[in-house]
């Protein structure tokens, strides 16, 4: 059992706010998932030739003043490093494979949470509520944002194991279910090129739609290929840089409902966990349909 949370401000002003109006939907889910938690958030996007790498240490006292001093002797260029406990955003033109290659070589512990132009990602050990405040989450601004907390039954509980996962840029995924034949999956991606970070099912279907998606394919139609390929129980919540879209598989036994206004749409795996959102007794509240694809646009 976790839960999935995700919510998309239509309302500019809103976006202000966004990360007051998540930590109280994510925390609500703690019970659901008291194992670990995370969050992505899209906000502004950095300049074309920049990317944003969020990073992950293992140790809360990590020198990044020293990892930022090595990134620049040995990869230069412009470069912003903003540093929270063992979280930290790089902004850099350096291209994601040869960031990737050095910090392999240079700090294998170091975890690559995710790369893009407008998505960063949190995610660690412990109670959502921990986490919520350990990273000020209430702090965020931004468009949308999808948050999970996990309770893990198949696989180790870690940061690399918690959601949301990543693949390619700016774009993310939670789920709240069990697949039954990832393993599957993952030997057919892994004959075409593709690497695995953990063995956590829930990246199975990540890298699976992100390499549909790098085969010309919209998220939409890799989705649909995602219900042929893909058995098992899911809902599935996902995030591009200006989508926000939501499926569940042929049984729909996983819960999910979702409310939605003029303002706002919000999602979760309880009502409880919208309770506290303005308009929401005025909202279009509805459970989701089997295999039916719903899109909001931020």
């Amino acid at each position: 059992m976790c839960g999935i949370v995700g919510f998309l401000a239509k309302n500019t002003d809103l976006r202000r706010s966004l990360g007051e109006f998540v930590v109280p939907m994510l925390t609500c889910m703690g019970d659901r998932g008291p194992d670990s938690a995370g969050l992505a958030v899209f906000g502004d996007p950095v300049d074309p030739e920049l990317r944003r790498f969020n990073l992950h240490a293992p140790d809360r006292r990590f020198d990044w003043p020293t990892f930022k001093e090595q990134f620049g002797n040995r990869l230069g260029g412009r470069m912003e490093l903003n540093a929270l406990e063992n979280h930290a955003v790089l902004i850099s033109p350096v291209e994601p494979v040869r960031f990737q290659a050095w910090l392999t070589e240079s700090y294998p512990a170091l975890h690559l949470l995710s790369t893009g132009r407008v998505m960063d990602v949190y995610k660690d050990e412990g109670h959502p509520a921990e986490i919520a405040r350990r990273y000020h989450f209430s702090q965020l601004t931004g468009t949308h944002g999808v948050g999970h907390t996990r309770m893990a039954t198949e696989s180790a509980v870690s940061p690399a194991h918690a959601h949301p996962f990543t693949a390619g840029e700016d774009f993310c995924l939670v789920h709240n279910g069990s697949l039954s034949n990832p393993h599957n999956v993952r030997r057919k991606l892994e004959k075409r090129g593709v690497c695995f970070e953990t063995d956590n099912d829930t990246e199975a279907a990540c890298r699976f739609l992100e390499w549909r998606m790098s085969e010309g394919n919209s998220l939409e139609a890799a989705l649909q290929q995602a219900f042929v390929e893909l058995d098992g129980f899911y809902t599935l919540l996902m995030a591009t840089a200006d989508q926000l879209i939501l499926v569940r598989d042929a049984f729909a036994c996983k819960p999910a409902v979702v409310a939605e206004t003029a303002d706002y749409v919000a999602i979760s795996s309880e009502y409880r966990a919208l309770a506290h959102l303005p308009g929401v007794k005025e909202a279009n509240i509805f459970e989701p349909d089997p295999e039916q694809i719903y899109s909001w646009t931020a």
